[in-house]
């Protein structure tokens, strides 16, 4: 029994140690219901985290059926997030963008499979060289039918990679809406080193990977 006792305490300690903790407050936010962004002008909205949002911007705003990309925050649990709040890592809050889609062009199956297309899916926290809480990989779902969409394609692409996939699965509550100088970011400043050196190359890699979905005068 003594030789078993040290033992049974790492064994503790180990378990312990390696239990995630969720805030209580994240953990409200991934079990509320979600919120329905009711159609517009025939126009939906979809909400993604990805990493930077000027590089999923970038790539949501080269496809046909997309009329408008805007950069902000979601996912957290606190109000009025900002840019230099989200980067501490204690809001809760994701760089995400708010998707405005014509459904009878691009449906929302489409969406999520570029979502997956335009990064490394394994990747946790974080995409290429930003890392941290506020660049982590969310997909956001209004109603049972996108949240299914969403698990089955998550699980597909698990299968086929034969690995798990860091993409979270939240319940949409709420988009705010980034600062202005943060919007149309990659396209009004293509020559900054960060768009030259990371966005563009994502966008050319989703590009090569879907022509299908890309409009016309896509760059």
């Amino acid at each position: 029994m003594k030789r078993l006792l040290p033992i049974l305490i790492l064994a503790l300690l180990f378990s312990c140690s390696n239990t995630a903790q969720i805030n209580p407050k994240q953990q409200a936010v991934i079990d509320a219901d979600p919120v329905i962004v009711p159609i517009q002008d025939g126009r939906a909205r979809a909400y993604f985290a990805s990493g930077c949002f000027w590089c999923v911007e970038a790539v949501y705003e080269s496809v046909k059926g997309v009329d408008e990309v805007i950069n902000g925050y979601s996912g957290g649990y606190t109000d009025n997030p900002t840019y230099e709040l989200s980067n501490t890592g204690r809001t809760g809050h994701a760089e995400a963008v708010e998707v405005i889609y014509d459904p009878k062009v691009v449906s929302f199956a489409t969406l999520v499979d570029i979502y997956f297309a335009s990064q490394d899916p394994t990747q946790v926290n974080g995409q290429g060289p930003d890392r941290g809480s506020q660049y982590r990989s969310i997909i956001f779902y209004q109603n049972d039918e996108q949240k299914h969409i969403i698990l089955e394609k998550k699980e597909a692409l698990a299968k086929q990679l034969n690995a798990k996939i860091a993409a979270e699965v939240y319940p949409f509550q709420k988009f705010w809406v980034g600062e202005d100088y943060h919007q149309n970011y990659e396209r009004l400043h293509p020559n900054n080193r960060y768009i030259q050196g990371v966005s563009i190359p994502r966008l050319r890699r989703f590009q090569a990977k879907m022509p299908e979905v890309l409009k016309k005068n896509a760059h």
